[in-house]
Formats: C-alpha cells, structure tokens, sequence
C-alpha cells in the first residue's frame, strides 16, 4: 500500500483532517468546556440547595400577612426563592443590634444563666459558643496561619492550621513552647485532628488560608504558587531525614538560617561592607 493509499484510509473528509486528530481535539474541547462549567455550576447548585434549606425552616415562620407569597401566589403559583434567607439575615441583624444595649444584653445575660444551669444542654451551648466565638470574631487569630510540619512519619510531610498558643495542663505539661495546630482531611477539611506541636517544629508558608483550603480539598492538584521573593525561594528550611538527625529546629542544618519572616540580607551589601 502506497503512502498516498494510507493518507486516505485515515482521512474522513473534513478539509481531509485525521480522524483520530478531529476526535482528540473534540475530546479536548469537551474536557475544557467540562472544566469551565463544573466549578460554576456546583457551586450554583450548592447555594441553590442552602437557599431552599433556609427557605424551606424560616418561610413558615413568617406571618401570613406579611409573606410575599401570600399576595403573589394567585398570579404566580409558586413560592419567591430567597425570602426566608433574606428575612433570616434581617433578623440576625436586628438581633446584633438589641444585643448591644442594655435590655439587649440583659435578656441574653438571663438566657445563658438558665442555659447553665441544665445538665446536657450547658455543656452542649458552651462548646458551641466558645466555636463560634473563636470562630467568627475579627480579633480571633483561629485559622491565620498555614504551616508545615514533620507527620506522620520522619520524612513525610503535612500541612495545616495554626489555632493558637496551647494553655492549660497541656502546656503546663511540657517546658516546650506548644502550639495548637488543627490538621485537616482530604477531600473533606471540616474533619480533621487537633495537634499539639512544638514551635520550633513549624515552618510557616506564605499560602493564605483559603489557598491551604484548595490544596486540600483538590487532593494536591490545586497547588498556590510560592509568593515569596527569589532569595528566599533560594534557601531550603527543611534538612533532609537522615537517621536520626533533625530535620528542622535546633540540631538541623537549617537551624541558624533567618526566619521566614525574616529579610534575607544582601549579598552586594555584604561584599561592599
């Protein structure tokens, strides 16, 4: 068979493209179309589904008189999407708002004295409050920092989220200075282990928070790029796992290198001094 009998048994019209070439590119197309729809579309379905959720607990509880439907639904025999969020995120904001008087606070002072003083239920308010209070404030320092450490093995390493300074018997425990670090699962990061880590044993990174977040829940294939400035890329802080020999901390080879946070000095500087 002749060079020119081969060209026409792969070709099938189409300008004379390749078949398997016209179907390699329309499978590319097709997997960067896929690409561009799924994160929007999960993430509409997602706030589809928590806005039907809320919809479907707050809508009831609004007065009849008062509920959009009640006037719409002779024209327009379904429900307005969103009305129990809305009237949700009012009322939280009208409770904020009486909290910061007096009576406000008198009347919330009242209901966490008769919530304390029953047996399951205190226990369960004052974990939940302590959560969101770490939580949800501005001054909290919960989940500001991503760092790296040794787990679980020497050699394999793990990221995670820096929580705060360790207290109480745990700390009183040791004469290490110890941190709270809160290691999260892939895919899911809302389960996880509470660690308590030496300082000195973290390496802090430059990824935001949100970044560490994608790294994890993607398994790794959403890596946030390094941010840091050439010189800094430049030094290693993690020695390699050699025996018993430390890889990072006092006794490492990396143990006298400057902090991350640290401004790396100049070497035209040096030379001129």
């Amino acid at each position: 068979m002749s060079d020119r009998q081969k060209r026409k048994t792969k070709t099938v019209g189409l300008g004379g493209r390749s078949r398997f070439g016209l179907i390699a590119q329309l499978r590319g197309y097709f997997f960067a179309g896929l690409l561009a729809v799924t994160p929007i579309g999960i993430t509409l379905w997602l706030c589809w589904i928590l806005l039907k959720f809320v919809d479907a607990r707050v809508t009831p509880l609004i007065p009849h008189a008062y509920n959009p439907n009640t006037y719409i639904d002779p024209y327009f025999p379904h429900e307005i999407p969103g009305v129990g969020l809305i009237v949700m995120i009012i009322g939280l904001i009208v409770i904020g708002a009486l909290t910061r008087i007096f009576l406000g606070r008198y009347m919330v002072k009242i209901s966490e004295n008769i919530l304390n003083k029953m047996p399951v239920v205190r226990s369960i308010y004052s974990a939940t409050k302590q959560i969101a209070e770490t939580v949800l404030k501005r001054q909290s320092e919960a989940f500001r920092q991503v760092v790296l450490f040794e787990y679980p093995r020497r050699g394999s390493w793990a990221i995670g989220f820096l929580t705060g300074s360790t207290k109480g018997e745990v700390q009183n425990l040791t004469d290490e200075d110890v941190v709270n670090v809160f290691l999260p699962t892939t895919p899911n990061p809302t389960s996880g282990y509470l660690l308590f880590i030496p300082r000195r044993e973290l390496v802090p990174l430059s990824m935001s928070v949100e970044e560490g977040i994608k790294m994890i829940i993607s398994g790794g294939i959403v890596t946030p790029p390094d941010r840091r400035s050439p010189e800094q890329q430049k030094i290693k802080r993690v020695a390699p796992a050699d025996g018993n020999t430390p890889t990072i901390g006092p006794g490492s080879d990396v143990s006298k290198l400057p902090l991350a946070t640290d401004k790396v000095p100049d070497k035209d500087n040096e030379e001129g001094a």
